[in-house]
């Protein structure tokens, strides 16, 4: 191995004492193949096994915490004491290769499709449209479906427990439910789960304590609770990082164990609410204040990158798009083979890499997202 490299593949011990191997983490993304009843896939199954030796930890893709959260076909589920068998295979086979496992838990909200969802009961924070889904006006969530949305985080995380899983990340990113409470743009409402910023931070929050006090009773083991969370929105009135700072330091005043950023370049600087001397990255990792660990996300190809990402403050650094391309990073990289890294794709690379049909017809049909050479 290349000796500057070492840092990569030092040990990271997380809050609840978990033991990560080394500093790199499979990100969590979407595949689209788990089973029409909400079953994890063969399939799917083969995909994780493919990329989990050698990371240190792998986040699976989100399950949905409760029937009318399903935000895709072909998305597994944990909203049932049925889907426990389900959920433990996947656990399972993620383990078996020396990966941490945790289970990404979410609901969909004003993204879900609305045939996806019982009698297309499209339901948000407030009743403002996606651009996603324009015409669908989502139905304002009632206070008592508010807390039982809590209590169905809660349950999802005991069904990661039951099912072997090493923790759970709350997936309050990408524009999903959570999201949309803390957003002003999303969440237009007067009642104690909307309002000022300290309003739009209690559903989101009362989620985090929920999870927590559920690990609290029923984890026999150290359990992991780690939050996903986008730094800014592009909507008139969104979230702007002065925002996502004020929630940063909300969340780490919670002992989580990690604050995952959800980026699309690890580099990228802020555009309102904080001044452009630092990215994004640096500044949640500066507010975070060693209190809880970052995973920095995005454009991370090259161990060069992760590198760097970690020196901007990053404790952990999660790979998505380039885990698809190259399984063997973190090998080659051990190995000091890192000239052998895949960053693009061939389109006789399926069987190879062990994409399941739908995502390598979401990658085919994505221009641009995947380096795709003949």
């Amino acid at each position: 191995m290349n000796p500057k490299y070492k840092p990569l593949f030092e040990d990271f011990t997380l809050r609840s004492g978990i033991r990560v191997d080394n500093r790199i983490v499979m990100a969590p993304m979407t595949n689209w193949s788990s089973n029409e009843d909400g079953t994890v896939s063969d399939t799917e199954v083969d995909y994780y096994i493919r990329r989990a030796g050698g990371v240190g930890m792998v986040v699976t893709a989100c399950t949905y915490v409760t029937r009318n959260g399903k935000g895709f076909a072909g998305e597994f589920g944990a909203d049932t004491d049925d889907m426990i068998p389900s959920l433990r295979r996947l656990a399972s086979a993620i383990k078996e290769k020396g990966a941490v496992a945790l289970l990404q838990i979410f609901h969909g909200g004003r993204l879900c499709p609305p045939e996806l969802v019982p009698n297309g009961d499209i339901v948000s924070a407030s009743d403002v449209p996606s651009e996603q889904n324009g015409n669908v006006r989502p139905r304002t969530l009632q206070d008592e479906e508010i807390e039982a949305i809590v209590r169905d985080f809660g349950e999802t995380a005991r069904r990661a427990i039951e099912a072997g899983f090493d923790g759970v990340e709350i997936h309050g990113a990408n524009g999903y439910l959570l999201q949309q409470f803390f957003s002003p743009h999303t969440n237009r409402r007067d009642d104690r789960w909307g309002g000022d910023l300290a309003k739009r931070m209690t559903f989101p929050l009362a989620v985090v304590e929920e999870v927590k006090r559920v690990v609290a009773e029923h984890a026999k083991r150290p359990f992991a609770v780690g939050y996903r969370f986008s730094p800014e929105e592009s909507e008139e009135n969104g979230i702007t990082m002065d925002d996502t700072l004020k929630l940063v330091d909300a969340l780490a005043g919670r002992e989580l164990d990690y604050l995952h950023v959800s980026l699309m370049d690890f580099r990228s600087q802020p555009r309102v609410g904080a001044d452009d001397s630092k990215s994004r990255l640096q500044w949640i990792a500066d507010t975070a204040g060693g209190r809880t660990p970052v995973i920095g996300v995005g454009s991370v190809h090259t161990p060069e990158e992760a590198l760097e990402a970690l020196l901007t403050g990053a404790a952990l650094v999660a790979l998505g798009r380039e885990l698809i391309m190259e399984p063997d990073w973190i090998a080659k990289v051990a190995e000091g083979r890192e000239a052998e890294i895949a960053t693009t794709l061939s389109k006789q690379d399926q069987r190879r890499l062990v994409i399941p049909d739908p995502l390598w017809q979401g990658i085919m049909g994505a221009p641009g997202w995947f380096p795709v050479v003949d």
